[in-house]
């Protein structure tokens, strides 16, 4: 197919992209046919603009730290595990009544590969090597499972949470085909809903897309503020709709310590009558590279790290708490009609970030150039551009070793945020459960490992006296406990109350066991 007769040649001239087809005649039929494909699907002034828009606000941005604009944020909008501990209970059967009218759809960002972990199948894939070897989505979907039994158990009634996959264009199909090959991990096929996020070009300091081959352009998903988007033209919002979603729940499939729609935030968030909230956990290093949620010329956002002066992250309240300490976790609540008005109203008013990259390219011979230094720019947008546009924005604050322990680097010495850490993490807190429910731990010579107060509560599906224990040691006891029998510590007595264990426990769907050195 000739460029020229399509018009397509016309058209990149036009936008200034015409180098994109300097090499037609060297490729073969069939990729002049994919990259015409390409091509025919892009919208070059939109993206042309995109890149015009996304330089002057990054290069206006860059020297202007934000630390006179910005205000903590108070008190009334903030509820917090710790701090409200008596409002957990009526927060949580809130939730969990707006779980039994199948009101409350679960969001999750699944876009990412895992590069940096050193595989190439999408993350949520992934096992961080606990005894039952779950991946990801494993732990998360039976979540799901569990928090459906529970609502229905309460309420008598039947309900669903609907489960919305957003994945990029690279890791949709091995998705798809995890979950399939999974049977959907017990839930049901049609309540699982995949959907992908839009793709925009890489392009050089001076705006022109970027060749990663002859034939092929560089392609980058559109960041995770790229859903609104995708939940529009991919017809979701109409799904949700149709299903009589009122409340979600939007977090990244990174995190294995996520409470999948956690029923105390979204109580929280119901009860506030909140549009938008944000889940945090406290940011109690000034110099951690995590953005903090609050108030700039007086609307809600995140403030990166980066944006800030180190005197501003140091400052302390009169309790002795960073004063910005509301560390930005990707975790959200979306009411229905506020999404809905995202997507039809507020998503072009977003803007683009930038992110400079080493992008690697063919030079005007054809050669791969694999670049040092970075060549060309990257635009995403990110989910919390929205909060600005809430009129009731709430936070909530959990507890870091409950609730968040991200997965993203491979496993190292001094790792941070690798498979180690978050099978730590995890098994952690389910030695705490077991603690909480009364079970105790031995060690190879029969005596108990000692259990020390910790520092503030647990998180509560139950609310027991107890709870407030953790393990005297440094490395977690082996211990790992389905989702399947417990979504948050809540159910545990019966099966461990007054019984010691030898590590490694497993509590699961077929009772309990101690799985003995060689895996038996």
């Amino acid at each position: 197919m000739d460029p020229n007769a399509s018009g397509l040649a016309q058209r990149l001239a036009e936008a200034d992209q015409s180098h994109l087809l300097q090499f037609w005649s060297e490729l073969s039929p069939a990729e002049q046919a994919e990259l015409t494909r390409e091509l025919q699907g892009m919208d070059f002034k939109e993206i042309n603009g995109f890149f015009k828009n996304a330089m002057e606000t990054s290069s206006g941005s860059k020297q202007e730290k934000m630390d006179t604009r910005m205000e903590p944020v108070p008190r009334e909008v903030l509820g917090s595990v710790t701090r409200d501990r008596e409002c957990l209970k009526d927060w949580e059967l809130a939730g969990l009544q707006c779980i039994s009218q199948s009101k409350v759809a679960v969001l999750l960002l699944a876009g990412g590969q895992g590069t940096r972990l050193g595989v190439s199948y999408p993350k949520g894939m992934y096992d961080v090597g606990l005894p039952s070897h779950k991946t990801l989505f494993q732990i998360q979907a039976e979540r799901i499972l569990k928090l459906q039994q529970l609502a229905e158990q309460k309420h008598k009634t039947k309900c669903c949470v609907p489960w919305y996959i957003m994945t990029s264009g690279r890791t949709m199909e091995s998705t798809k085909d995890f979950f399939s090959r999974h049977n959907y991990f017990g839930l049901e096929k049609n309540n699982v809903v995949f959907f992908q996020q839009g793709m925009l070009p890489a392009m050089d300091y001076n705006g022109k897309i970027i060749l990663e081959s002859k034939g092929k352009l560089s392609m980058a998903p559109d960041g995770n503020g790229g859903l609104y988007r995708a939940l529009g033209n991919q017809g979701i919002i109409d799904d949700m709709e149709r299903r009589g979603v009122e409340f979600i729940h939007v977090y990244c499939v990174d995190n294995i310590l996520v409470k999948v729609a956690d029923p105390a935030f979204v109580g929280f968030c119901v009860q506030k009558g909140a549009d938008c909230g944000a889940k945090v956990v406290e940011k109690t290093n000034p110099t951690e590279a995590v953005g903090v949620v609050c108030k700039v010329d007086g609307r809600y956002q995140v403030v990166e790290y980066s944006e800030i002066t180190l005197a501003t992250a140091e400052k302390r309240s009169a309790d002795g708490r960073l004063m910005f300490n509301a560390g930005n976790v990707a975790n959200h609540f979306f009411s229905f009609s506020f999404l809905r008005d995202i997507v039809q109203k507020h998503e072009p008013q977003l803007q683009h970030h930038v992110a400079q990259k080493k992008i690697p390219h063919v030079d005007a011979k054809g050669q791969l150039i694999k670049p040092d230094k970075p060549n060309g720019i990257k635009m995403e947008k990110f989910v919390f551009d929205i909060f600005q546009f809430a009129k009731t924005f709430v936070v909530y604050e959990v507890l870091r070793e409950d609730e968040f322990s991200p997965l993203k680097n491979a496993d190292s010495q001094e790792g941070k945020d690798t498979p180690t850490t978050a099978r730590h993490a995890l098994m952690s807190l389910h030695h705490r459960w077991v603690l909480n429910a009364g079970g105790h731990f031995i060690d190879e010579n029969g005596r108990r490992v000692p259990a020390i107060p910790r520092d503030g509560g647990a998180g509560s599906v139950t609310d027991d006296g107890n709870r407030n224990l953790k393990d005297g040691t440094d490395l977690p006891i082996k211990c790992e406990i389905s989702p399947v029998v417990s979504y948050g510590g809540e159910g545990l007595e019966e099966l461990v109350k007054g019984r010691e264990f030898h590590p490694t426990l497993m509590i699961d769907e077929n009772g309990v066991h101690e799985l003995v050195k060689n895996g038996v």
